[in-house]
């Protein structure tokens, strides 16, 4: 009896966590259709399509969303250099401050955002620099780089540094080496990693209100927004970019199988 009733709790409950998790998209999905004929999108009148067919009809949020996009990519391509090459070193190398840099990286994955981004639109004013493009680029790639390196060095953990050794004792130099043998191993936790820090870099909110002067990005034009109304136009680029990243998931998931099964037939030939 108490067997049958964990077997019908459990998956209950797991269901119901899952709605409460994707009740909020499903909303944001579904306004997307609504005809809505007020400043407020909060309320059903029926089923429509125009959104979908002007979703970039408004140049201001338009030049949001590609100035997001822009900087997001931007922070995720730096942050998954300079991270890697950060859980590369941490990996491989006993150094002097090495825990000292692991507890940085705990703390900066910590720190409240708030913190973080005070303490960066301090550093910026009394260095004198610009508030723009520029410092929301920093303060992404600042506070992705963690999560990358992080990311990669459990990647990492599982490999073999007996590969490498034995390419290298066959002639292959340090970067052919890196490229040909340790790269293609840890390549699906790179892509995870910058999957990751793109999530982060193109949702930032708090951190990005602090640094961004008078550029503004997709949420703080969103926030900016609900004071004198939200057009449904929200509903339909917010439902884009998680189909997107959707559809980017499910390619790393992919791609993480398919590099496995490669190795797995590679490590039995």
């Amino acid at each position: 009896m108490a067997t049958r009733l964990r077997k019908l709790i459990l998956p209950g409950y797991t269901h119901l966590v899952m709605l409460w998790l994707f009740a909020p998209i499903i909303v944001m999905v579904a306004y997307g259709f609504n005809d809505t004929h007020g400043k407020f999108n909060i309320s059903w009148s029926g089923f429509t399509l125009k959104w979908f067919t002007h979703p970039f009809a408004i140049d201001s949020l338009t030049s949001s969303v590609l100035t997001s996009l822009g900087t997001a990519t931007l922070g995720m391509l730096i942050s998954t250099v300079l991270g890697t090459m950060i859980a590369l070193a941490s990996h491989r190398y006993r150094y002097r401050g090495k825990a000292l840099l692991d507890a940085v990286l705990v703390l900066d994955i910590a720190a409240s955002e708030v913190v973080i981004g005070s303490a960066l639109l301090t550093l910026f004013i009394s260095g004198n620099v610009p508030l723009g493009v520029l410092t929301i680029v920093l303060a992404q790639v600042m506070f992705s780089i963690p999560f990358v390196a992080i990311t990669v060095r459990a990647r990492l953990a599982g490999f073999d540094p007996s590969l490498e050794e034995a390419a290298q004792d066959l002639g292959a130099s340090p970067i052919s080496t890196f490229l040909l043998v340790t790269l293609p191993v840890i390549f699906p936790g790179v892509v995870a990693a910058a999957l990751l820090a793109f999530a982060l870099c193109v949702d930032d909110y708090v951190i990005t209100s602090f640094v961004s002067g008078n550029t503004l990005t997709f949420p703080l034009w969103v926030y900016g927004a609900t004071r004198e109304g939200v057009p449904p136009q929200v509903n339909v680029i917010g439902t884009f970019i998680f189909v997107g990243g959707g559809l980017l998931a499910i390619t790393g998931a992919l791609v993480r199988s398919w590099r496995s099964r490669q190795l797995a037939r590679e490590s039995m030939a």
